[in-house]
């Protein structure tokens, strides 16, 4: 995969990802979850993935205009308290996962994307509940220590698609360097 597909690809999973999460978010499954908190850990498997094959500098990248994107079509979809907590939050728990992964990248292969998960998922979590929900009468705490074990727990199942997806990335660019 080029630099240029995968970087459009990326950008267009993370706004996806951070779009669906800022509507889903909205609705309660009971008085400690929400369903945002089933699909926007998907988000650190995307900057984990574009690290791990094209480095941070395009995570980054990718955490950007994913960012620009997903706050640009929140404002539209999702109430503007929601929007800016997600963009607050996201922008943060990204540039976190992404400096925390390059940091560990050299390590087992699992221990990277797990650290780099859970130290982004608890400054999300904080951010995002204390911006987007403090306030507004609702069980806004429990939500957030519910929505958080919840990215926890789907941030470890992440690791199988990374591990996967990783061992192909790294199938096809040396299928490539094989061929004449």
């Amino acid at each position: 995969m080029t630099q240029a597909r995968g970087f459009l690809l990326a950008v267009a999973a993370m706004a996806i990802v951070v779009l669906a999460s800022n509507i889903l978010v909205q609705f309660a499954i009971n008085d400690w979850l929400t369903w945002g908190a089933f699909t926007y850990p998907v988000a650190f498997l995307v900057s984990e993935l574009v690290n791990r094959r094209f480095g941070p500098r395009l995570a980054r990248r990718v955490a950007w205009v994913g960012f620009a994107v997903a706050v640009a079509a929140s404002l539209w979809l999702a109430p503007v308290r929601i929007a800016v907590a997600s963009g607050t939050a996201f922008i943060a728990s990204q540039l976190l996962d992404i400096g925390v992964f390059d940091r560990l990248r050299r390590g087992t292969w699992w221990r990277a994307p797990l650290v780099a998960t859970v130290a982004a998922a608890l400054l999300d979590s904080a951010v995002f509940w204390g911006i987007g929900f403090a306030g507004t009468g609702g069980p806004w705490l429990t939500w957030a220590l519910g929505d958080l074990a919840v990215k926890l727990a789907v941030g470890v199942c992440m690791l199988l698609p990374f591990r996967l997806l990783i061992a192909r990335s790294l199938a096809s660019r040396n299928d490539g360097a094989l061929q004449p």
